[in-house]
């Protein structure tokens, strides 16, 4: 520069001596673009496990000795930290892993949302409470019931389902680096606990109104269950029975001003049928003298037998499927399924006759007692079973649970569940408690994260589910449901013009 100024070795000198000093925090540069900064920040964050923080890098900039080496004598906020992590290639994320995946858009599940699902939602809907955004009740449903049904009930929907806690569940979503590879880890190691529960957003966990001095309700529907072998053992249909019952007992005590339904899902827990239910499969042809349905015990010990209940005729008559013990020929004996369909056919039901001749003097019209595969698609003749299966007692055999609930006056429903994100926020409550291998604190954990869930929260979610169903109503796919929801959220449904964003979208998305 003092040549170029024409000048000589003195101003060299002056210039040397004068050059600004960097000062961390006086000029544009980053602190974390030293390398060697960068890299004792790293290291440092790698001494602390996977479970990092932003807070961390905080705490350590703030340190005496980290401060002295720097010259500085201010810290950094948790943004600049945020900032830094991800200069250094850090990302707020899951966990690598593999993906799941579910049969959701599988035909008969579309076909089951659509035809049975859905209808009855949408009926259920119009009688129940609604809620804005902010918890509050979005119109007066009693209104509308009035307005449906002078002497009807507001309908209060309890959502049912169980999850599992365990001991060392953790946080998945955490600062990752992009060095950082796939790790495969084992799901529920360690203790766990399993919980089921019934929630509305009408009133959040289903509980009774009394409660103890330390104002913890006295009785509540809230079931826990060690599972394993050297445990507790595994659930079983009747302890989702059980757990109804009690249930049906608060409601009756504490809300019998209100007409309540169990919604389920499709789990065969909740689908199993009862012993002696309905059923074409394994049944003999011809009559047989010991054809009896083998139940186990609760601890699947023991074994006994019972004889499978009577069927119902299109016109409401019982219909005997074993012969009278008094029978001179087949006394005590099931029928076998050709009798049972010539009974029907007598009844005016329009089935095939088993008993009709191929050709004058030839043999009986042969059906098969069941095909060897898969019975074939839009076949209703094929064999016994089919026969059978299609006769209205025998498709329309409800499940154990439902049968039990409607004993007692109460509705039961498979559908779309929310009581999946009230788990998913208790969960996450649950993730930041301290790491413990004690069943007691797994279990004192599990509590207060289920009671950490706000109301508010579950009515949000409760909508949530609302926007689906809709969705899936006006006949949207999963990823355009997922769209319409996040769209619309303000909404209980979507709106009538949905359709021209949608399609505006999902084309911007795919040219």
């Amino acid at each position: 520069m003092a040549v170029v100024g024409g000048k000589g070795p003195w101003l060299a000198r002056m210039i040397c001596h004068n050059l600004p000093v960097h000062e961390y925090g006086k000029f544009n540069t980053s602190i974390i673009e030293d390398e060697d900064i960068a890299a004792d920040i790293h290291l440092h964050l790698q001494s602390l496990g996977k479970w990092i923080r932003a807070e961390d890098i905080v705490h350590y900039v703030g340190t005496p000795e980290f401060q002295a080496r720097l010259k500085i004598k201010k810290g950094i906020s948790v943004r600049t930290a945020q900032r830094w992590m991800k200069r250094m290639e850090y990302r707020w994320k899951a966990e690598l892993k593999g993906q799941y995946s579910d049969g959701h858009e599988r035909e008969d599940n579309v076909e089951y949302r659509q035809k049975k699902f859905l209808p009855v939602w949408k009926e259920l809907e119009s009688v129940s409470r609604w809620w804005k955004e902010d918890g509050t009740e979005d119109g007066d449903a009693r209104e509308r019931v009035l307005a449906a049904d002078p002497n009807g009930r507001v309908v209060v929907i309890w959502r049912h389902d169980e999850s599992i806690f365990y001991g060392n569940d953790r946080r998945k979503i955490r600062w990752i680096h992009s060095s950082e590879t796939a790790k495969p880890y084992a799901k529920g190691e360690g203790a766990s606990l399993m919980v089921g529960d019934f929630v509305s957003p009408d009133y959040g966990w289903l509980k009774g109104k009394e409660t103890n001095s330390d104002g913890s309700a006295i009785k509540s529907a809230r079931k826990f269950l060690r599972p394993g072998k050297t445990r507790d053992g595994y659930q079983t249909t009747e302890d989702i029975i059980e757990q109804a019952t009690i249930a049906m007992d608060i409601l009756d005590t504490d809300y019998p001003d209100e007409q309540h339904v169990f919604a389920y899902d499709n789990a065969t827990i909740h689908t199993a049928r009862a012993p002696n239910a309905l059923s074409a499969t394994g049944m003999p042809v011809n009559p047989h003298q010991n054809y009896l349905r083998k139940v186990k015990d609760r601890d699947r010990q023991k074994e006994r037998t019972v004889r499978i209940k009577n069927g119902i005729f299109r016109d409401g008559t019982v219909q005997e499927l074993y012969y009278p013990d008094c029978h001179p020929k087949y006394p005590g004996w099931f029928k076998g399924t050709r009798v049972l369909i010539q009974e029907w056919r007598e009844k005016g039901h329009d089935l095939p006759d088993v008993w009709a001749l191929k050709n004058p003097g030839s043999k009986f019209f042969k059906i098969n007692g069941a095909c060897k595969k898969k019975c074939e698609v839009g076949r209703t003749n094929c064999c016994y079973r089919r026969i059978l299966y299609l006769e209205p007692d025998f498709m329309n055999q409800k499940s154990l649970l439902e049968e039990h609930c409607e004993a007692r006056g109460y509705s039961y429903h498979c559908e779309l569940n929310c009581i999946e994100q009230c788990w998913g926020y208790a969960k996450r409550v649950y993730r930041m408690f301290p790491t413990s291998s004690l069943e007691a604190d797994l279990k004192t954990n599990t509590i207060s994260a289920l009671e950490s869930v706000p109301l508010v929260s579950m009515r949000r979610f409760a909508t949530c589910s609302l926007r689906f169903a809709d969705s899936y109503f006006h006949g949207l796919s999963g990823a355009e449901a997922a769209w319409a929801n996040k769209k619309y959220r303000g909404h209980r449904t979507i709106p009538p013009d949905f359709r021209a964003e949608l399609d505006v979208h999902f084309h911007k998305n795919t040219v």
